[in-house]
This record gives C-alpha cells, sequence and structure tokens, in this order.
C-alpha cells in the first residue's frame, strides 16, 4: 500500500514580519535606562521599545541623555561666572558713583544795593543781596521754596519767601538776585540812621537763609546765617562783599 505524500509550503504572514522587525529593533537600541543594553530598565515611553516615534507625538518627546554627555558639563563655567560677577560689581559701581547724594552749598556773595526810604515813623529799607547755589551731584536739584529774614540786634526785622526759583543743572553754580525789605520802627534805631550829624549810619544786619531742595526723590534743607554791614542813612548802590 503505497502512500503518497504532500508537500506543505509555510507562508509567513505581516504579524510575523513585523515581529521579528521589532526584535531586530530592540537588538540595536539599549534598554531605556542602561548605557551597555545588559542592565534590565523599562522600556523607552515615547518610542514603546521601537527606536521610533510615532507620527502626531513629536510633541511629547522625553530626552534622554547619559550622564557622560558633555552638554551636562558645560566647559568655562567658572569664567562665565566671574565675569558676569564683575560686570554686575562694576554696573553696581557706576551707579552708586552717579546716584550717590553729593553736597548743596548756598554761599553769600555780596551786597549788590542798599535803597533807604524815611517815613515819619519808620526807616524803610530794600536790601538786595547775591547769592550762589553750587550743585556736585549729576542730576538737577530743583529749588522747592528758599526764606530768608533779616535780624537787626537779634530783632527779626523782615522776611521774604521764593518759591519760583529755577533747578540747577548737574554740576554748576547758579547765581540768585535775593531782595529784601527791612522795615525798621525802633525809635532809637531811627533817631539813628536818620541823624544828620552822623555821616555813616551802619547797622551789621544778620540775614538767616534757609532753602529747601528736592533731588533723587528726596527733600533736604539747608540753612546757612551770614553777617553784613549796611549804611541806613543814605542810599547805597556799589557793592560790597559779604564779610
Amino acid at each position: 500500500m503505497s502512500t503518497s505524500g504532500h508537500n506543505s509550503t509555510i507562508t509567513e504572514g505581516p504579524d510575523l514580519t513585523k515581529g521579528m522587525e521589532k526584535v531586530r529593533t530592540l537588538k540595536q537600541f539599549p534598554p531605556y535606562g542602561s548605557m551597555n543594553g545588559s542592565s534590565s530598565g523599562d522600556t523607552c515611553p515615547t518610542c514603546r521599545g521601537t527606536g521610533r516615534i510615532p507620527r502626531g507625538h513629536e510633541d511629547q518627546l522625553v530626552a534622554v541623555i547619559p550622564c557622560n554627555d558633555v552638554r551636562l558639563k558645560p566647559r568655562r563655567t567658572k569664567l562665565y561666572v566671574c565675569v558676569s560677577m564683575a560686570v554686575c560689581l562694576c554696573l553696581c559701581c557706576l551707579i552708586l558713583f552717579f546716584l550717590f547724594p553729593r553736597s548743596v552749598t548756598l554761599t553769600p556773595v555780596s551786597v549788590l544795593s542798599v535803597l533807604v526810604y524815611f517815613t515819619p515813623d519808620t526807616v524803610d529799607m530794600q536790601v538786595t543781596n547775591l547769592i550762589n547755589i553750587t550743585n556736585e551731584n549729576f542730576v538737577p536739584v530743583q529749588i522747592v521754596e528758599f526764606d530768608i529774614q533779616g535780624l537787626v540786634t537779634d530783632i527779626v526785622v523782615g522776611k521774604t519767601k521764593i518759591s519760583n526759583m529755577t533747578a540747577v543743572q548737574p554740576r554748576s553754580q547758579k547765581s540768585y538776585t535775593i531782595q529784601i525789605d527791612l522795615p525798621i520802627t525802633d525809635k532809637g534805631l531811627n533817631s539813628y540812621c536818620k541823624s544828620s550829624s552822623i555821616k555813616i549810619h551802619t547797622l551789621f544786619l544778620e540775614l538767616q537763609m534757609t532753602m529747601n531742595i528736592s533731588y533723587l526723590s528726596h527733600t533736604e534743607q539747608l540753612s546757612r546765617s551770614t553777617f553784613e554791614y549796611i549804611d541806613c542813612g543814605t542810599n547805597s548802590t556799589i557793592p560790597h562783599p559779604v564779610s
């Protein structure tokens, strides 16, 4: 009894081909989290062990950088840090140098004129002074208010307040003309100033000046007192310096 044999042919299906390709791909790429492929680890969550990124999932990448990657050890880090610190220090020093508050000085210069008016009961005088204001700052100084009062024998005889003075520019000096009215009502001083037997009627006038200034978002008050001599018996238009 003869038996005839049938040759059977095995055809590889598409599923088997994909499985073999996946195995070959996994052999080329080490497990997720290992460097040599020998250590055990999890499958890459992005490529799912295939070594390829599915289309449409590029925004969900997970970067795995080895510990010996040169990007984790940038060169000249200390140099860059030192240079940055030096630049910041220089900038801070420059800012402090230019914005550090400096002195603003008020200096009486001279008496420009003295005008005398006689009345039956008083002696009215208009004294005009020249003063200098020096600004040593690198920013302009705004004069908010200027007050001046005159005293004769420790008695206040006149006051003046000025509030419309212009600003003083940085690193500059500016001159101002200040006029103060001094009515003298004391009988003894009136007789002294009106006496015709005395040629020179000298009075020692004390001027107390107060100035409010504003700069660098803060205000200051400057005070200055000075003594000057005037002639209360006649007009004097010849300037003379303040001693």
